[in-house]
């Protein structure tokens, strides 16, 4: 990583796209989710704590074991931020020039063509498996841990939350339909090895989804998704998520076209990085409640 990690954090933007996008899924972890920004920000949010001293303590402790190879925090970061740029790298050159401000929608279609139905459902997929991975990163346990993160999954709240809700609403319900978790499985069942190797979003992440070889990383990637989708399933149901409803609440936040779904899909994985927002976020809470232990 070429930043330190205080930076990083700094760093996180307060608005533009993303926070907008993220914030009209607040109703699921209502008031639950803050878009906290700045490490020392971060300290006083996690800890409730006012000393300038104790805090600067924490925030040093918190900078040693993330800069600790020997631990997950690096490769969870990375993780997050790879996922989304994958995930978004037929695009990114058409946004290069404009990060950070108002994207129209409209005015990007000529940059982008509608994703088949098949790459969105790897791209779900290997996003939800990321999330698993970087939980085990974090945790400091195996990285084929499964039943671990499905012990946690039921506790998520917060950003790690609202990062699973973006999952469902903007990588599941508005590109795929109310049938989305029945169209991935089947995607995914039907999946060869090599079907998986041409996926982008797979190959960003490759070198570190459990498993020897291809076959064996989509054995994986189905367990996964076969674990999970009954969660997904009740966290549709039980906030009401709906692909109307969904895009409604993003016509508000940005300059898109409820008549373009096929290609508002592409527009948000190219816009909207969520993963990497949110998971900085996590892992700045998991480091400092980790370095107030130990202090």
């Amino acid at each position: 990583m070429s930043k330190p990690i205080y930076e990083i954090v700094d760093d996180l933007p307060t608005t533009g796209l993303t926070v907008r996008a993220l914030k009209s899924l607040d109703f699921v972890v209502p008031g639950h989710w803050e878009n906290l920004v700045g490490f020392d920000n971060t300290i006083k949010a996690v800890t409730m704590e006012t000393d300038p001293a104790m805090i600067q303590a924490i925030g040093e402790r918190a900078v040693q074991l993330y800069n600790d190879k020997s631990q997950g925090y690096q490769k969870a970061l990375w993780l997050y931020n790879t996922v989304d740029s994958a995930s978004g790298a037929l695009g990114a050159a058409a946004l290069a020039s404009r990060v950070g401000q108002d994207i129209s929608f409209l005015g990007l279609l000529k940059h982008l063509a509608p994703k088949p139905e098949q790459a969105q459902s790897i791209d779900l997929a290997v996003k939800l498996v990321t999330e698993v991975v970087a939980f085990c990163q974090i945790n400091g346990i195996p990285g084929d841990s499964l039943g671990d993160f499905l012990a946690a999954l039921g506790d998520y709240g917060g950003e790690s939350l609202l990062r699973m809700a973006a999952l469902v609403s903007f990588d599941g319900l508005v590109p795929l339909g109310p049938n989305f978790i029945q169209k991935v499985g089947t995607y995914i069942n039907g999946l060869s090895p090599k079907d998986l190797e041409q996926n982008q979003t797979f190959k960003g992440v490759n070198e570190l989804i459990p498993g020897r070889n291809s076959e064996g990383k989509l054995n994986f990637i189905g367990q996964s998704f076969e674990s999970v989708k009954g969660w997904m399933g009740d966290l549709v149901t039980q906030n009401g998520l709906t692909q109307e409803g969904i895009v409604d609440r993003l016509v508000q936040v940005a300059d898109v076209s409820k008549d373009k779904l096929d290609y508002l899909g592409a527009f948000l994985d190219i816009a909207v990085k969520y993963y990497s927002h949110t998971g900085t976020q996590t892992l700045a809470r998991r480091l400092i409640e980790r370095a107030v232990a130990e202090i």
